[in-house]
This record gives structure tokens, sequence and C-alpha cells, in this order.
């Protein structure tokens, strides 16, 4: 039996979390066994995860498959694209320039603020009443 090599990278966006595994091959990306394009029908979104494919013109030389939970669409394409991003650089080290110049290597540290006491969201307060 021939074992199959690969990079791996673990990217992050706000509760999202993904784990990314790159193989030699001819360009598919799978994600959670589905086809990147079912699972993520916005195109910003499909832009955001071929990304650091395309901008390392890689493209065409790797298959991805991810596994992804948690938070929203976009935090999670977010995470891929960083995944990816990560997952490239363990392959061939003559990518993190490209890679940096776009900002595909900086995790995003923004997040949701905590809901305060005495407040309706994290900085919303509550109407004030005069009278």
């Amino acid at each position: 039996m021939v074992k199959k090599t690969y990079s791996s990278g673990i990217g992050r966006r706000k509760t999202a979390v993904s784990q990314v595994k790159l193989l030699r091959g001819s360009g598919n990306i799978t994600i959670d066994g589905k086809k990147f394009t079912e699972r993520f029908t916005r195109f910003d979104h499909q832009q955001a995860i071929v990304k650091p494919l395309s901008v390392t013109q890689t493209a065409d030389k790797y298959d991805v498959i991810v596994k992804v939970e948690g938070g929203g669409v976009s935090g999670q394409a977010d995470a891929i694209a960083l995944g990816i991003s990560r997952a490239l650089l363990k392959e061939d080290d003559k990518h993190k320039d490209a890679l940096r110049a776009e900002g595909l290597l900086t995790r995003d540290p923004r997040a949701k603020e905590r809901k305060k006491p005495g407040l309706r969201r994290a900085r919303k307060a509550p109407q004030y009443t005069k009278r």
C-alpha cells in the first residue's frame, strides 16, 4: 500500500476552525466531503478560499481536503484560507513573501466582544429616560 504524504495547516477566524490537508494532485478542493463550490455558494467566499493557491500559482498542483467547524460562513472561509496558506508554507518556504504581501499569513484576531452587565450587548446601553 502506497502512503500519501501531505502538508497540514490549521486556520482560525472568530469561532471557526479549519484543518487543511494539502496533497499533490490536480487542484480539487473538498470541504467536509463536498466540492467547495457546493459548500460555499457566494463568489467572494470562493475567491477567499482559492486566493492562497492563485497568489502562489499552485492551483493545479495540489488537492485540498478540509474539515471545518464552528462559526459562520464568512469566518469558515477565512479560516480555510489561513489553513491553506499555512500548509503551502510547510510544503515550500519560497511562497512566504507572496503570501505575506497579500496578508494571508496573518491571523485576524477580531472576535465578538463579551456582553457586559447592565448593558444590552457589549456596548449598547439601555435608553436613558429623564422622567
